[in-house]
């Protein structure tokens, strides 16, 4: 739930930095790569400028130069947060952030809530043909507040990658985001922690009816 509102507030934070800048460098990491795309805010791309990586603890890992069409790639060089800087020359600079997390769960190493299975009893009787026919629907209830929340938070991922971009877009543009695109994706967020928060509490009310 924490990730959740986390996510809104930094949504909201986006929004109020759309005009910060005069250039902008975008990160995003699929497999073991990460791939940056940078532009002045005007929609021309950044040539030839300069991409510092650095870990969480601004040790330079990594530099290298932004191709013809503002395009840097590189694989991920340590399992840890990696700050992005561009330097465009003529005082233009900005910056990128990619999470622990993300990097974590590019390399694989994303922590997955396993359920716990319980020893069988050697005197327990056989399922029954009533017991073993549980329709899906039952079934849902019974999962793990763990993966309830992974599976919210992956969601949640997928869907402010994209509303990130937009902001970024909208901030090379120096236009405002459309009212509508930022209260939908406020609205599918708040949306997400409904759901995570449904599934939460209705798991706590099923462990107090067997109390």
């Amino acid at each position: 739930m924490k990730k959740l509102f986390a996510g809104l507030g930094i949504f909201l934070m986006l929004t109020g930095m759309a005009y910060a800048h005069k250039v902008n460098i975008f990160a995003w990491v699929e497999g073991d790569t990460v791939f940056t795309e940078s532009k002045f805010s005007g929609g021309k791309m950044v040539k030839n400028g300069k991409v510092l990586i650095y870990d969480e603890d601004k040790n330079l890992l990594l530099e290298g130069i932004t191709n013809d069409v503002g395009e840097f790639s590189f694989k991920i060089p340590k399992k840890t947060a990696l700050v992005i800087e561009l330097d465009a020359t003529m005082g233009h600079a900005n910056a990128w952030t990619i999470s622990l997390d993300e990097i974590q769960e590019a390399m694989g190493d994303e922590p997955v809530a396993a359920a716990v299975e319980e020893p069988v009893k050697e005197d327990a009787a056989q399922p029954t043909a009533q017991t073993a026919a549980v329709s899906p629907a039952q079934a849902a209830p019974g999962a793990n507040s763990e993966e309830i929340q992974a599976i919210v938070e992956k969601a949640l991922d997928k869907k402010l990658k994209p509303i990130t971009r937009l902001l970024v877009e909208a901030q090379e543009r120096e236009t405002e985001p459309q009212a509508s695109d930022v209260f939908g994706g406020i609205g599918y967020i708040l949306g997400l922690a409904g759901v995570a928060a449904y599934f939460h509490y209705r798991r706590k009310i099923k462990e107090l009816e067997k109390a």
